[in-house]
Protein backbone atom coordinates (compact mmCIF):
# COMPACT_ATOMS: atom_id res chain seq x y z
CA UNK A 1 0.00 0.00 0.00
CA UNK A 2 1.30 3.74 -1.09
CA UNK A 3 2.86 5.69 1.76
CA UNK A 4 1.21 9.02 2.73
CA UNK A 5 4.43 10.55 1.13
CA UNK A 6 3.82 8.57 -1.76
CA UNK A 7 0.20 9.66 -2.63
CA UNK A 8 1.17 13.80 -1.62
CA UNK A 9 4.27 13.40 -4.66
CA UNK A 10 2.18 15.68 -6.34
CA UNK A 11 0.98 18.06 -3.25
CA UNK A 12 3.88 20.49 -3.87
CA UNK A 13 2.52 21.50 -7.24
CA UNK A 14 -0.66 21.71 -5.67
CA UNK A 15 0.16 24.49 -3.34
CA UNK A 16 2.37 26.18 -6.11
CA UNK A 17 -0.19 25.95 -8.55
CA UNK A 18 -2.02 28.03 -5.18
CA UNK A 19 0.01 30.46 -5.11
CA UNK A 20 0.47 30.52 -8.91
CA UNK A 21 -3.77 31.54 -9.37
CA UNK A 22 -3.42 33.81 -6.58
CA UNK A 23 -0.87 36.10 -8.30
CA UNK A 24 -2.48 35.61 -11.87
CA UNK A 25 -5.72 36.93 -10.02
CA UNK A 26 -4.31 39.53 -7.98
CA UNK A 27 -3.33 41.40 -11.56
CA UNK A 28 -6.05 40.03 -13.92
CA UNK A 29 -9.61 40.41 -14.18
CA UNK A 30 -11.17 36.76 -12.61
CA UNK A 31 -12.60 36.20 -16.12
CA UNK A 32 -8.71 36.56 -18.04
CA UNK A 33 -7.68 33.89 -19.81
CA UNK A 34 -4.34 33.51 -18.09
CA UNK A 35 -6.24 33.02 -14.77
CA UNK A 36 -9.56 30.36 -15.89
CA UNK A 37 -6.22 28.59 -17.72
CA UNK A 38 -4.62 28.98 -13.73
CA UNK A 39 -7.66 27.72 -12.26
CA UNK A 40 -8.79 24.97 -14.56
CA UNK A 41 -5.13 23.63 -14.09
CA UNK A 42 -5.34 23.51 -10.21
CA UNK A 43 -9.17 22.20 -10.32
CA UNK A 44 -7.07 19.28 -12.68
CA UNK A 45 -4.00 18.57 -9.71
CA UNK A 46 -7.14 18.65 -6.63
CA UNK A 47 -9.71 16.76 -7.72
CA UNK A 48 -8.37 12.97 -8.37
CA UNK A 49 -6.47 13.56 -4.50
CA UNK A 50 -9.96 14.62 -3.62
CA UNK A 51 -11.56 11.57 -5.07
CA UNK A 52 -8.89 8.96 -3.92
CA UNK A 53 -8.63 10.96 -0.30
CA UNK A 54 -12.60 11.69 0.41
CA UNK A 55 -11.74 15.15 1.75
CA UNK A 56 -8.22 16.93 1.61
CA UNK A 57 -7.36 20.01 4.27
CA UNK A 58 -4.48 22.21 2.78
CA UNK A 59 -3.12 23.95 6.09
CA UNK A 60 -0.20 26.20 7.92
CA UNK A 61 1.98 25.00 10.52
CA UNK A 62 4.57 27.64 11.29
CA UNK A 63 6.33 28.12 7.99
CA UNK A 64 5.45 24.69 6.54
CA UNK A 65 2.48 23.13 4.40
CA UNK A 66 0.24 20.05 5.47
CA UNK A 67 -1.66 18.20 3.27
CA UNK A 68 -4.00 15.54 5.54
CA UNK A 69 -1.46 16.51 8.23
CA UNK A 70 1.66 15.15 6.24
CA UNK A 71 3.98 17.95 5.54
CA UNK A 72 4.53 19.17 2.31
CA UNK A 73 8.60 19.02 0.90
CA UNK A 74 9.24 20.85 -1.60
CA UNK A 75 13.20 21.87 -3.99
CA UNK A 76 14.18 25.68 -4.37
CA UNK A 77 12.40 26.30 -6.98
CA UNK A 78 9.46 26.22 -5.38
CA UNK A 79 10.42 28.51 -2.69
CA UNK A 80 9.47 31.83 -4.12
CA UNK A 81 5.75 30.68 -4.66
CA UNK A 82 5.74 28.79 -1.14
CA UNK A 83 6.95 32.24 1.02
CA UNK A 84 4.40 33.95 -0.85
CA UNK A 85 1.37 31.58 0.16
CA UNK A 86 2.23 31.46 3.59
CA UNK A 87 2.83 35.39 3.73
CA UNK A 88 -0.71 35.78 2.34
CA UNK A 89 -2.18 33.17 4.70
CA UNK A 90 -0.78 35.06 7.46
CA UNK A 91 -2.04 38.35 6.70
CA UNK A 92 -5.82 37.01 6.07
CA UNK A 93 -5.52 34.83 9.54
CA UNK A 94 -6.10 31.85 7.57
CA UNK A 95 -4.76 28.36 8.45
CA UNK A 96 -6.48 26.04 6.38
CA UNK A 97 -8.37 25.18 3.34
CA UNK A 98 -10.75 21.71 3.54
CA UNK A 99 -11.79 20.51 0.44
CA UNK A 100 -14.89 18.58 1.15
CA UNK A 101 -15.84 17.37 -2.12
CA UNK A 102 -15.16 17.60 -6.10
CA UNK A 103 -14.50 21.06 -7.15
CA UNK A 104 -15.85 22.71 -10.34
CA UNK A 105 -13.83 26.16 -11.93
CA UNK A 106 -16.75 28.17 -10.68
CA UNK A 107 -16.01 27.25 -6.93
CA UNK A 108 -12.25 28.43 -7.37
CA UNK A 109 -13.09 31.68 -9.29
CA UNK A 110 -15.65 32.41 -6.14
CA UNK A 111 -12.47 31.60 -3.42
CA UNK A 112 -10.12 33.39 -5.67
CA UNK A 113 -12.25 36.43 -6.22
CA UNK A 114 -13.22 36.71 -2.01
CA UNK A 115 -9.44 35.52 -1.02
CA UNK A 116 -8.25 38.73 -2.85
CA UNK A 117 -10.69 40.88 -1.48
CA UNK A 118 -10.47 40.03 1.57
CA UNK A 119 -7.57 41.84 2.70
CA UNK A 120 -9.37 44.74 2.40
CA UNK A 121 -11.45 43.72 5.17
CA UNK A 122 -10.57 45.07 9.20
CA UNK A 123 -11.28 41.19 9.74
CA UNK A 124 -10.15 39.43 6.49
CA UNK A 125 -10.76 35.83 7.70
CA UNK A 126 -14.45 36.61 8.73
CA UNK A 127 -15.04 38.10 5.71
CA UNK A 128 -13.28 35.24 3.37
CA UNK A 129 -14.88 32.90 5.46
CA UNK A 130 -18.74 34.86 4.49
CA UNK A 131 -17.85 35.44 0.82
CA UNK A 132 -17.38 31.36 0.58
CA UNK A 133 -20.46 30.22 2.59
CA UNK A 134 -22.71 29.07 -0.58
CA UNK A 135 -19.38 27.21 -2.31
CA UNK A 136 -20.25 23.70 -0.90
CA UNK A 137 -17.37 21.92 -1.83
CA UNK A 138 -14.44 24.06 0.14
CA UNK A 139 -14.89 25.73 3.79
CA UNK A 140 -11.72 27.26 5.62
CA UNK A 141 -10.06 27.63 9.29
CA UNK A 142 -8.52 30.24 11.64
CA UNK A 143 -4.84 30.16 11.68
CA UNK A 144 -4.14 28.57 14.90
CA UNK A 145 -2.28 31.22 17.68
CA UNK A 146 -3.34 34.35 15.74
CA UNK A 147 -2.01 36.87 18.57
CA UNK A 148 -4.49 39.62 19.99
CA UNK A 149 -3.49 42.31 17.10
CA UNK A 150 -2.78 45.29 19.31
CA UNK A 151 -1.49 43.69 22.29
CA UNK A 152 0.60 40.76 20.74
CA UNK A 153 1.66 43.50 17.78
CA UNK A 154 3.26 45.11 20.84
CA UNK A 155 4.66 42.34 22.31
CA UNK A 156 6.58 41.04 19.09
CA UNK A 157 8.02 44.22 18.27
CA UNK A 158 9.40 44.46 22.01
CA UNK A 159 10.64 41.02 21.46
CA UNK A 160 12.45 41.97 18.19
CA UNK A 161 14.13 45.28 19.55
CA UNK A 162 15.69 43.51 22.81
CA UNK A 163 16.69 40.82 20.63
CA UNK A 164 18.72 43.69 18.41
CA UNK A 165 20.04 45.25 20.95
CA UNK A 166 21.06 42.09 22.81
CA UNK A 167 23.22 41.32 19.91
CA UNK A 168 24.76 44.74 19.75
CA UNK A 169 25.08 44.90 23.52
CA UNK A 170 26.93 41.31 22.49
CA UNK A 171 29.08 42.48 19.96
CA UNK A 172 30.23 45.56 21.50
CA UNK A 173 31.11 43.32 24.56
CA UNK A 174 33.27 40.96 22.03
CA UNK A 175 35.27 43.66 20.49
CA UNK A 176 36.45 45.55 23.45
CA UNK A 177 37.69 42.01 25.17
CA UNK A 178 39.56 40.93 22.04
CA UNK A 179 40.90 44.41 21.99
CA UNK A 180 41.99 44.13 25.55
CA UNK A 181 43.61 40.81 24.93
CA UNK A 182 41.39 38.35 26.30
CA UNK A 183 40.45 35.33 24.83
CA UNK A 184 36.65 34.68 23.95
CA UNK A 185 34.72 31.67 23.16
CA UNK A 186 31.56 32.29 20.33
CA UNK A 187 29.06 29.95 22.43
CA UNK A 188 27.57 32.63 23.62
CA UNK A 189 27.43 34.48 20.25
CA UNK A 190 25.44 31.23 18.80
CA UNK A 191 22.44 31.57 21.67
CA UNK A 192 22.59 34.81 20.12
CA UNK A 193 22.16 34.57 17.01
CA UNK A 194 19.60 32.00 17.67
CA UNK A 195 17.19 34.31 18.83
CA UNK A 196 17.68 36.09 15.93
CA UNK A 197 17.10 33.48 13.54
CA UNK A 198 13.72 32.64 15.19
CA UNK A 199 12.64 35.89 14.76
CA UNK A 200 13.86 36.13 11.50
CA UNK A 201 11.71 32.89 10.60
CA UNK A 202 8.87 34.17 12.34
CA UNK A 203 8.61 37.83 12.03
CA UNK A 204 11.45 39.08 9.17
CA UNK A 205 9.82 42.62 8.07
CA UNK A 206 10.10 43.67 11.84
CA UNK A 207 13.70 42.52 12.41
CA UNK A 208 14.74 43.65 9.04
CA UNK A 209 13.42 47.06 9.95
CA UNK A 210 16.07 47.40 12.96
CA UNK A 211 18.70 47.13 10.01
CA UNK A 212 17.30 50.71 9.40
CA UNK A 213 18.09 52.49 12.24
CA UNK A 214 21.60 53.54 12.21
CA UNK A 215 23.68 54.60 14.85
CA UNK A 216 26.34 56.54 14.00
CA UNK A 217 28.21 56.69 17.37
CA UNK A 218 27.81 53.06 17.20
CA UNK A 219 28.25 52.52 14.03
CA UNK A 220 30.76 49.28 14.43
CA UNK A 221 28.67 47.67 16.46
CA UNK A 222 25.17 48.12 14.89
CA UNK A 223 26.71 47.32 11.25
CA UNK A 224 28.06 44.05 12.37
CA UNK A 225 24.42 42.93 14.08
CA UNK A 226 23.13 44.31 10.69
CA UNK A 227 25.19 42.44 8.45
CA UNK A 228 24.13 39.37 10.54
CA UNK A 229 20.43 39.77 10.42
CA UNK A 230 20.40 40.99 6.00
CA UNK A 231 22.37 37.59 6.13
CA UNK A 232 20.18 35.67 7.66
CA UNK A 233 17.12 36.85 5.85
CA UNK A 234 18.61 36.17 2.43
CA UNK A 235 20.14 33.12 3.34
CA UNK A 236 15.98 32.13 4.63
CA UNK A 237 14.41 33.05 1.16
CA UNK A 238 17.59 30.49 -0.36
CA UNK A 239 15.76 28.01 1.71
CA UNK A 240 18.65 27.29 4.39
CA UNK A 241 18.17 24.97 7.23
CA UNK A 242 18.08 26.52 10.79
CA UNK A 243 21.63 25.32 12.01
CA UNK A 244 22.63 26.56 8.22
CA UNK A 245 21.34 30.01 8.66
CA UNK A 246 22.65 30.34 12.42
CA UNK A 247 25.83 29.75 11.66
CA UNK A 248 25.89 32.19 8.42
CA UNK A 249 24.55 34.77 11.14
CA UNK A 250 27.30 33.84 13.76
CA UNK A 251 30.06 33.97 10.29
CA UNK A 252 28.52 37.48 9.28
CA UNK A 253 28.71 39.09 13.23
CA UNK A 254 32.38 38.24 12.87
CA UNK A 255 33.01 39.49 9.38
CA UNK A 256 34.70 42.97 10.44
CA UNK A 257 36.31 41.69 13.58
CA UNK A 258 39.72 42.29 12.08
CA UNK A 259 38.80 46.39 11.95
CA UNK A 260 39.70 46.48 15.91
CA UNK A 261 43.54 46.13 14.75
CA UNK A 262 42.80 49.56 12.83
CA UNK A 263 44.00 53.13 15.08
CA UNK A 264 41.04 54.80 15.86
CA UNK A 265 42.62 57.98 14.55
CA UNK A 266 42.29 56.63 11.09
CA UNK A 267 39.14 54.33 11.47
CA UNK A 268 37.11 57.85 13.19
CA UNK A 269 39.16 60.00 10.74
CA UNK A 270 36.50 62.75 9.52
CA UNK A 271 37.95 63.31 6.13
CA UNK A 272 38.81 61.50 3.67
CA UNK A 273 41.43 58.63 3.64
CA UNK A 274 45.28 58.97 2.11
CA UNK A 275 46.96 56.28 -0.10
CA UNK A 276 49.09 55.00 3.51
CA UNK A 277 45.87 54.91 5.34
CA UNK A 278 43.77 53.08 2.74
CA UNK A 279 46.46 50.51 3.23
CA UNK A 280 46.07 50.57 6.45
CA UNK A 281 42.12 49.84 6.05
CA UNK A 282 42.95 47.06 3.37
CA UNK A 283 44.80 45.07 5.89
CA UNK A 284 41.92 44.25 8.16
CA UNK A 285 40.66 40.97 6.04
CA UNK A 286 44.71 39.61 7.63
CA UNK A 287 43.69 40.62 10.76
CA UNK A 288 40.50 39.52 11.27
CA UNK A 289 41.55 36.04 10.27
CA UNK A 290 44.40 36.48 12.74
CA UNK A 291 41.48 37.20 15.81
CA UNK A 292 39.24 34.44 14.88
CA UNK A 293 42.34 31.60 14.45
CA UNK A 294 42.67 32.72 18.37
CA UNK A 295 39.85 32.27 19.56
CA UNK A 296 38.48 29.91 22.44
CA UNK A 297 37.17 26.03 21.30
CA UNK A 298 38.67 27.03 17.65
CA UNK A 299 36.32 24.89 15.47
CA UNK A 300 35.17 24.34 11.79
CA UNK A 301 32.72 27.57 12.15
CA UNK A 302 35.50 29.42 13.78
CA UNK A 303 37.44 28.33 10.16
CA UNK A 304 34.37 29.61 7.76
CA UNK A 305 34.27 32.98 9.69
CA UNK A 306 38.24 33.27 9.12
CA UNK A 307 37.49 32.47 5.65
CA UNK A 308 34.85 34.85 5.19
CA UNK A 309 36.45 37.70 6.91
CA UNK A 310 39.06 37.31 4.61
CA UNK A 311 36.93 37.46 1.41
CA UNK A 312 34.25 39.36 1.93
CA UNK A 313 36.05 42.79 0.16
CA UNK A 314 37.33 40.56 -2.76
CA UNK A 315 34.44 40.95 -4.75
CA UNK A 316 32.46 38.59 -7.08
CA UNK A 317 35.09 39.34 -10.16
CA UNK A 318 37.64 39.58 -7.51
CA UNK A 319 38.35 43.20 -8.48
CA UNK A 320 38.87 43.87 -4.58
CA UNK A 321 41.09 43.28 -1.82
CA UNK A 322 43.06 41.30 -0.64
CA UNK A 323 44.52 40.74 -4.05
CA UNK A 324 45.44 36.53 -4.73
CA UNK A 325 47.54 35.33 -7.00
CA UNK A 326 45.02 32.64 -8.25
CA UNK A 327 41.45 33.23 -8.33
CA UNK A 328 39.17 30.55 -6.83
CA UNK A 329 35.74 30.10 -6.07
CA UNK A 330 34.74 32.12 -3.38
CA UNK A 331 32.95 31.15 0.03
CA UNK A 332 28.78 30.97 -0.47
CA UNK A 333 28.75 33.03 2.77
CA UNK A 334 31.49 35.57 1.48
CA UNK A 335 29.13 35.82 -1.60
CA UNK A 336 26.04 36.09 1.28
CA UNK A 337 27.68 38.37 3.34
CA UNK A 338 29.62 40.76 0.84
CA UNK A 339 25.68 41.94 -0.37
CA UNK A 340 24.84 42.43 3.29
CA UNK A 341 27.93 44.67 4.25
CA UNK A 342 27.87 46.58 1.12
CA UNK A 343 24.33 47.58 1.15
CA UNK A 344 24.24 48.81 5.57
CA UNK A 345 27.47 50.05 4.79
CA UNK A 346 26.10 52.86 1.96
CA UNK A 347 22.83 53.19 3.76
CA UNK A 348 24.73 53.88 7.15
CA UNK A 349 26.20 57.11 8.47
CA UNK A 350 30.07 56.61 9.30
CA UNK A 351 32.77 59.26 10.26
CA UNK A 352 34.19 59.38 6.77
CA UNK A 353 30.73 59.33 5.47
CA UNK A 354 28.30 61.59 7.59
CA UNK A 355 25.78 61.84 5.09
CA UNK A 356 24.28 58.27 4.30
CA UNK A 357 23.12 57.04 1.08
CA UNK A 358 19.22 56.37 0.97
CA UNK A 359 18.15 52.48 0.68
CA UNK A 360 16.39 53.04 -3.00
CA UNK A 361 19.51 54.75 -4.54
CA UNK A 362 22.20 51.77 -2.63
CA UNK A 363 19.91 49.23 -4.30
CA UNK A 364 20.28 51.29 -7.31
CA UNK A 365 24.18 51.72 -7.34
CA UNK A 366 24.46 47.79 -6.42
CA UNK A 367 22.44 47.04 -9.39
CA UNK A 368 24.93 48.27 -11.40
CA UNK A 369 27.53 45.49 -9.98
CA UNK A 370 25.81 42.70 -10.21
CA UNK A 371 27.72 40.61 -11.91
CA UNK A 372 30.89 42.38 -11.75
CA UNK A 373 31.44 43.17 -7.90
CA UNK A 374 28.16 40.80 -6.69
CA UNK A 375 26.74 37.43 -7.53
CA UNK A 376 23.81 38.59 -9.97
CA UNK A 377 21.77 35.43 -8.83
CA UNK A 378 21.97 36.06 -4.89
CA UNK A 379 21.25 40.07 -5.54
CA UNK A 380 17.79 39.35 -7.57
CA UNK A 381 17.14 37.21 -3.89
CA UNK A 382 18.38 40.69 -2.01
CA UNK A 383 16.52 42.88 -3.80
CA UNK A 384 13.59 40.60 -3.77
CA UNK A 385 13.76 40.33 -0.27
CA UNK A 386 14.57 44.47 0.25
CA UNK A 387 11.98 45.50 -1.69
CA UNK A 388 12.23 47.83 -4.33
CA UNK A 389 11.46 50.60 -1.73
CA UNK A 390 13.13 49.86 1.18
CA UNK A 391 12.10 49.49 4.84
CA UNK A 392 13.06 53.03 6.06
CA UNK A 393 12.81 54.74 2.60
CA UNK A 394 11.39 58.10 2.89
CA UNK A 395 8.54 58.56 0.33
CA UNK A 396 5.81 60.96 -1.02
CA UNK A 397 2.79 59.79 -2.10
CA UNK A 398 0.59 61.31 -4.82
CA UNK A 399 -2.15 62.43 -2.24
CA UNK A 400 0.85 64.72 -0.54
CA UNK A 401 1.37 62.66 2.53
CA UNK A 402 5.30 61.99 3.34
CA UNK A 403 5.87 58.91 4.93
CA UNK A 404 8.70 55.57 5.61
CA UNK A 405 8.38 52.69 4.27
CA UNK A 406 6.95 50.31 6.83
CA UNK A 407 6.79 46.86 5.66
CA UNK A 408 7.72 45.35 2.02
CA UNK A 409 4.73 43.72 0.28
CA UNK A 410 6.19 40.32 -1.40
CA UNK A 411 3.96 40.49 -4.42
CA UNK A 412 3.69 44.09 -5.49
CA UNK A 413 7.33 45.17 -4.60
CA UNK A 414 6.63 48.83 -5.70
CA UNK A 415 3.64 48.86 -3.57
CA UNK A 416 4.83 48.61 0.14
CA UNK A 417 2.78 49.54 3.10
CA UNK A 418 4.14 52.78 4.41
CA UNK A 419 3.76 54.88 7.94
CA UNK A 420 1.87 58.25 6.52
CA UNK A 421 3.98 61.21 9.19
CA UNK A 422 2.35 63.94 7.67
CA UNK A 423 -0.86 64.35 6.13
CA UNK A 424 -2.06 65.73 2.48
CA UNK A 425 -1.61 69.36 4.49
CA UNK A 426 1.86 69.21 4.98
CA UNK A 427 0.92 68.71 8.40
CA UNK A 428 2.44 66.55 11.07
CA UNK A 429 -0.21 64.06 12.42
CA UNK A 430 -0.51 61.11 14.41
CA UNK A 431 1.31 58.18 12.69
CA UNK A 432 -1.28 56.18 10.37
CA UNK A 433 -0.14 53.06 8.55
CA UNK A 434 -1.44 53.24 4.56
CA UNK A 435 -1.11 49.71 2.14
CA UNK A 436 0.01 51.24 -1.01
CA UNK A 437 -2.04 47.64 -2.38
CA UNK A 438 -5.24 48.93 -1.42
CA UNK A 439 -7.66 50.08 -4.71
CA UNK A 440 -11.07 51.61 -5.06
CA UNK A 441 -14.11 50.51 -6.47
CA UNK A 442 -13.63 51.41 -10.04
CA UNK A 443 -9.85 49.28 -9.27
CA UNK A 444 -7.41 52.14 -8.93
CA UNK A 445 -5.30 51.71 -7.17
CA UNK A 446 -5.84 54.65 -3.96
CA UNK A 447 -2.23 55.86 -3.31
CA UNK A 448 0.86 55.57 -5.53
CA UNK A 449 4.86 56.51 -4.40
CA UNK A 450 5.89 60.01 -6.55
CA UNK A 451 9.64 60.18 -5.34
CA UNK A 452 11.66 59.37 -2.69
CA UNK A 453 12.82 61.84 -0.17
CA UNK A 454 16.33 62.23 1.74
CA UNK A 455 15.23 61.63 5.27
CA UNK A 456 18.37 63.80 6.56
CA UNK A 457 16.90 66.91 5.26
CA UNK A 458 13.58 66.83 7.07
CA UNK A 459 15.89 65.46 10.28
CA UNK A 460 13.39 62.47 10.43
CA UNK A 461 15.12 60.16 13.16
CA UNK A 462 13.66 57.00 11.65
CA UNK A 463 14.19 55.53 15.50
CA UNK A 464 11.22 57.59 16.65
CA UNK A 465 9.20 55.61 13.98
CA UNK A 466 10.26 52.75 13.98
CA UNK A 467 11.00 51.44 17.38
Amino acid sequence: MASKEEVFTGAKDIINQLAVIIRTAAIHDPGNVAVTTAVDKFVALMNPLIASEGELTLELGGEFFYINETRIRYSLEYLPNFDFLIREFKKRGLGSIVFKSIMKGADMQTFLKAFISSIFSQSPFETLSEDIAGVHSMSVGKLRKVRDEAEGEFDIRREVKKSYFNAVSYTRGVINKIKSGEKIGIKKAKRVVEGMVDLILEEEQLLLGMTAIKDYDEYTYHHSVNVSILSVALGQRLGLSKKILTELGLVALFHDIGKIEIPNEILNKPTNFTDDEWVIMKKHPFWGVRALLKLRGFDATSMRSAIVAFEHHMNYDFSGYPKTRKRFELDFYSKIISLADQYDGMTSSRVYSRIPMSPDRALSLMMERAGKQLDPILFKFFINMIGVFPVGTLVMLDTKELGLVYQSEAMFLDRPKVLVILNGKGEKADSYIVDLTEKDSNGNFLRTIVKTMDPNKYKINLAEYLL
